[in-house]
């Protein structure tokens, strides 16, 4: 185990020990997602680096606390990219922080989520524990896929000392169209566009303007531009424009509005709240940028079959994420009982009861 690892399993006994709650931080990017930010600052950039990158098999390995910019920017190189087009919010970005936040840029509705591309982890648990789940290929798992369920946790089952992911080749030719139509045609229309081979690998819809990228082979992307119809744009201008949806810093997300972000079925109708609207992944992903009342927000959210998320700003003490059930609360008691039995690691990230 390399030194900076062992620095953190002292850590670790040592807050147990104390009863002296962890906060597990990288760059800090994501500080502002989650709940709420309590114990002391394990910073966990100590522990970088590139353990491994095999181009032909499409798998790389990091350290948990390796800059994602490095990471992709030797992606790069071979034309390769980390396909679920991870946010960083910050330069500071890690990857135990990308994994552990769990979320996802345009390129998901098309190519998969974070957890879909990790293949192993190396997780340090509230005991000390260096645990290894998983491995470097696709088909390793046997029984539950632990591996997977780092994705997301936020820092409050283990820190992620390393994580093996799957990497895709970039795309040989990639246009975005722009198109005109009110909100209810464009779900209709992305949503019957879904059903077709037109290798769209994002879109994102606001105040009556529909943006679709689309990603393949060149002979592809002629005739998807063919059906599709629309402007092509600029590619610096496309280009700039997915990296503002990506990182929130396209004009839609500036302001001092609480954002909420809705998960629902892509062909949910038309939500009805105040304030401004865009919507990606073909419907399935819905930012608000409202003053509505939380309760108003979720109840929304659940009649449509899906849920929200409060993503910034806004009044957190209700909670950030939706209520759960008892069945899943019960369940995820029990998971940060068996990986953080003294509740040392990130207490109130995910709720606020664990």
């Amino acid at each position: 185990m390399p030194d900076a690892a062992e620095r953190f399993v002292q850590a670790f006994r040592d807050a147990a020990a104390r009863r002296q709650p962890l906060r597990l931080r990288g760059g800090g990017s994501k500080d502002f997602y989650g709940g709420a930010l309590l114990g002391e600052v394990l910073d966990t950039r100590g522990h970088a680096g590139i353990v491994s990158y095999e181009p032909s098999e499409l798998v790389v390995t990091a350290r948990g606390g390796t800059p994602l910019a490095e990471i992709e920017a030797m992606l790069e190189e071979k034309r390769q990219m980390l396909a679920f087009e991870p946010p960083h919010f910050g330069a500071g970005a890690t990857l135990g922080g990308c994994l552990a936040a769990g979320l996802s840029g345009p390129r998901r509705a098309a190519a998969g989520a974070v957890r879909d591309f990790v293949l192993g982890v190396r997780l340090l648990d509230g005991r000390g524990r260096d645990l290894a789940f998983g491995g470097q290929v696709m088909k390793n798992v046997a029984g539950y896929d632990l591996s997977r369920l780092a994705a997301g946790s936020l820092g409050t089952l283990g820190m992620i000392l390393a994580a093996s992911l799957k990497v895709l080749p970039r795309p040989a030719a990639e246009i975005t169209l722009e198109l005109e139509m009110p909100e209810e045609r464009a779900i209709d229309t992305l949503n019957r566009w879904s059903g077709q081979p037109l290798s769209i690998s994002a879109s994102a819809w606001s105040d009556g303007g529909l943006r679709v990228r689309v990603s393949g082979a060149a002979s592809a992307v002629r005739a998807a531009q063919e059906k599709l119809g629309g402007e092509r744009v600029d590619e610096a201008q496309a280009t700039g424009f997915w990296r503002g949806i990506r990182e929130q810093t396209d004009p839609f997300f500036a302001g001092d509005a609480p954002l909420w972000r809705l998960s629902l079925p892509s062909h949910a109708a038309r939500i009805d709240l105040p304030g401004t609207q865009l919507i990606e992944w073909g419907g399935a992903l819905r930012w608000f940028r409202s003053q509505a009342d939380a309760s108003f927000v979720r109840a929304a959210a659940s009649r449509a079959g899906g849920h929200a998320t409060l993503f910034r700003g806004g009044e957190r003490s209700g909670g950030v994420y939706a209520p759960l059930s008892p069945e899943l609360a019960r369940l995820h008691r029990e998971l940060k009982a068996a990986f953080d039995p003294d509740g040392i690691l990130n207490p109130g990230r995910l709720y606020p009861d664990f």
